[in-house]
């Protein structure tokens, strides 16, 4: 009884993870890959005007994955509180945080949509301005997400010791989870801190471990809940 009352704890997280995964890819990858050319600020109003929905539906996706995230952290505290209290208070600390930076940073796509439909701000402001104005909200923007990613790092590192010390995940998991922290956290200092740190090889070999981690323990959750695999041959 213990047990199927743990995996249906484990594949309610799963479920949320798999939301957040999804609706963090379609945010701040594919929506962004689709409207915004940063050396074009052009292009990229045209894009937004041409393909406002879009934009739209970016933002509203973005609330939806902060209010998942709210979730998601809780639902694991529930599964892994056993395993050390300290830890999975840590885990939601760090997740939660993440939270009102989230919120408070999507202004900055409102204010890029108030500009776009206001014509008396361009006709004020003038063509250039006009500009620089909404490529300012979307640097503003990405550099928020910065911000987030801080948290965004440090949730994993209680999470993946907890996922480690449970005994009913996989430790390999928890180790990309631990990994994934500091590689969202050197990523963040070192292109805070060496303008040119983002083109350098060492930022695709940071990023490797948290999607791994991230990914691989939102599928185990989702198909395995706790049960471990068993390699041995039945006698």
């Amino acid at each position: 009884m213990e047990i199927l009352l743990r995996n249906k704890k484990a594949r309610i997280a799963g479920i949320l993870y798999l939301l957040l995964v999804v609706s963090g890819f379609i945010y701040l990858v594919f929506i962004p890959s689709e409207l915004s050319d940063f050396k074009n600020a052009a292009k990229t109003i045209e894009n937004i005007r041409n393909s406002e929905l879009l934009f739209r539906l970016g933002i509203v996706t973005a609330i939806c994955s902060s209010l998942i995230f709210m979730l998601l952290p809780l639902a694991l505290y529930d599964l892994l509180k056993s395993v050390n209290k300290v830890s999975a208070k840590f885990m939601v600390l760090f997740a939660l945080i993440s939270i009102p930076i989230s919120f408070v940073n999507i202004l900055n796509k409102f204010s890029v949509l108030t500009l776009i439909n206001t014509p008396e701000y361009k006709e004020k402001l003038g063509q250039t301005e006009f500009q620089s104005q909404v490529m300012l909200y979307l640097e503003n923007y990405n550099n928020g997400i910065q911000i987030s990613q801080i948290f965004w790092g440090l949730w994993l590192l209680p999470f993946g010791y907890l996922v480690y010390k449970s005994g009913f995940l996989p430790k390999i998991l928890g180790m990309f989870l631990i990994a994934g922290c500091f590689g969202y956290l050197m990523t963040f200092f070192g292109g805070f801190l060496y303008s040119d740190f983002n083109k350098t090889i060492i930022v695709d070999i940071l990023g490797f471990p948290a999607p791994i981690g991230e990914i691989g323990i939102c599928l185990w959750l989702l198909i395995m809940g706790t049960n471990k695999l068993n390699f041995r041959k039945k006698p």
